[in-house]
């Protein structure tokens, strides 16, 4: 992989906290950007996939509607033990 030296302009105060960010996670601040860059244009191609789906109406959602046996309290509660029986 190539590599590029660029110039920025932040925020000093951001800049600092972001330094100390990347050295709490063990990573360089160049990785770090790295990381953060391709993790962003990977989440703007996925936005725009699913826009586009929607708009040419590929996507569809179709599903059935689902009733409430009970009051959710009673779910809830149900939950919360069968959780609680998983953790002990």
């Amino acid at each position: 992989m190539v590599k590029v030296k660029t110039s920025i302009y932040v925020d000093k105060e951001l800049w600092s906290r972001f330094k100390k960010y990347a050295r709490m996670r063990g990573l360089e601040v160049s990785r770090l950007l790295e990381e953060m860059i391709g993790d962003e244009m990977a989440e703007g191609v996925l936005d725009r996939g699913l826009l586009e789906m929607v708009d040419s109406a590929v996507y569809e959602l179709d599903f059935d509607p689902v009733s409430c046996k009970g009051s959710v309290s009673e779910l809830v509660r149900v939950m919360r033990d069968e959780r609680a029986a998983d953790v002990s």
